[in-house]
């Protein structure tokens, strides 16, 4: 049995997600809704779940995976300053 076998995240996962994502920025500015446009245009070419296009919003892939974190509030500041 493969262990971990949902965090493996190969090249065709990532170009997938961004065929997914090309189809929707292609049909967001009609006037449908999310749904519609899954239904319409994704699902006929990549069948996934509503809930599944609306991880691949969430997920950061290729060069903005990488980028370096953004600075904190409260950094630069030592908590042992008491």
């Amino acid at each position: 049995m493969i262990k971990n076998r949902g965090k493996i995240r190969g090249t065709s996962y990532k170009h997938r997600m961004q065929r997914v994502l090309d189809i929707y920025n292609a049909h967001v500015n009609e006037g449908l809704s999310t749904r519609e446009i899954l239904r319409r245009y994704i699902q006929p070419e990549f069948p996934i779940s509503e809930s599944t296009l609306y991880n691949y919003f969430g997920k950061e892939f290729g060069d903005e995976a990488n980028r370096p974190e953004e600075p904190g509030l409260f950094d630069g500041f030592d908590d042992d300053s008491r």
